[in-house]
């Protein structure tokens, strides 16, 4: 398991993070998720940490509260030193009925936090995530709230979930004019089926230093490989109840036949490839691992140790490849020369400034 550096902080984190979504549902959506109750909790949170996982994810609104009481109490069954654990929760979506029980605006930040350290049993959350995107709470409302949060202690870092790249970077503009803390980290979907972040988002993070959490790598089970492009329904996976996220099938199966292949020629299964080729991808800091059974946690904690060449890397990168959209293929074309400068001075040791 290797660690990396958490967006521009001093803070490292395991390449794989364990997701707690499956944790504690009890009907409805979250139900349909995962049921996951303490007993079962701790023992994936307990081979996890074995594994050299250290960080977790959770959120207020998974199982409606239930995730982070299973989670904080897994770690407190285990005796997990706090410093040993980079737990990461999140806040956007409704925790009650009021209006206000919703959203990113100061009040709901504010009374989110402390309800999520009370049901986590810490003093402090290493990572507080906004959710989502807000359009009723200006951005400096945001910032401002989370700010006061670092500055208490009660978070040491933030990060922000399924924003677009523009929203983040006028965050960050924000938060660089105000001195305030600015975000850390994205949260966001991707998976070898659904390479969409790679036009905007994955440009931006390079650019502003952001590290990037991977939810959802297997597109919800479609990627595992247990079900053919024929079959109506995703027996076995998360998508036969909840299908969700949204991919392109035949996009989707074309990625596992050839995934498959490679798979088979490894002796490993197609959802370690899956994951094995997030890991390759530079921009990837953690992915984010949910698991219902030992069995499942144990075959993506498998994932680090495959290794793919340059000629797998190019099989899956041609058979996943985006459609060429605007403004990407006319910034492509005309940057090629300079993107050849650059690297020509790069291979010579020198920097741009010193080619002639």
């Amino acid at each position: 398991m290797r660690n990396k550096r958490l967006g521009n902080t001093g803070l490292f984190v395991s390449e794989l993070c364990l997701g707690t979504m499956t944790f504690g549902g009890s009907g409805g959506m979250w139900g349909q998720i995962g049921q996951l109750q303490q007993a079962e909790a701790d023992s994936l949170v307990g081979r996890a940490l074995d594994a050299g996982i250290n960080f977790i994810d959770t959120a207020d609104v998974y199982a409606e509260g239930r995730s982070e009481i299973i989670t904080g109490q897994a770690l407190r069954n285990l005796k997990v030193p706090r410093e040993n654990v980079v737990v990461a929760t999140k806040v956007f979506g409704p925790t009650g009925d009021g209006t206000n029980s919703r959203g990113a605006s100061r009040v709901h930040i504010l009374d989110g936090v402390k309800a999520s350290l009370r049901r986590l049993q810490l003093d402090h959350i290493d990572l507080y995530q906004i959710h989502g995107f807000d359009p009723a709470t200006p951005i400096e409302e945001t910032l401002g709230a989370l700010d006061t949060l670092v500055k208490h202690g009660h978070v040491r870092y933030i990060g922000v979930s399924n924003w677009a790249a523009w929203q983040i970077v006028k965050a960050l503009g924000i938060a660089e004019r105000r001195g305030w803390a600015r975000f850390e980290t994205l949260q966001a979907y991707y998976t070898i089926a659904g390479r969409d972040l790679e036009r905007e988002l994955v440009p931006m993070l390079q650019s502003e230093g952001l590290g990037l959490m991977v939810w959802s790598p297997l597109a919800g089970g479609l990627l595992s490989g247990k079900v053919g492009r024929e079959q109506s329904a995703e027996a076995g996976t998360r998508r036969a109840s909840f299908d969700f996220p949204p991919v392109d099938r035949d996009r989707a199966f074309d990625c596992v036949d050839v995934m498959r292949e490679i798979a088979d020629a490894k002796g490993v299964s197609v959802a370690q490839i899956a994951l094995a080729w997030l890991l390759h991808q530079p921009v990837v800091t953690s992915v984010i691992v949910g698991a219902k059974r030992l069995d499942q946690l144990d075959d993506n904690l498998a994932a680090t140790n495959v290794a793919l060449d340059g000629d797998e890397l190019a099989r899956l990168g041609r058979v996943s490849a985006l459609p060429p959209e605007y403004p990407g293929w006319m910034i492509e074309r005309q940057g090629g020369p300079r993107r050849e400068q650059l690297a020509q001075a790069a291979s010579a040791g020198r920097s741009p400034s010193d080619t002639r």
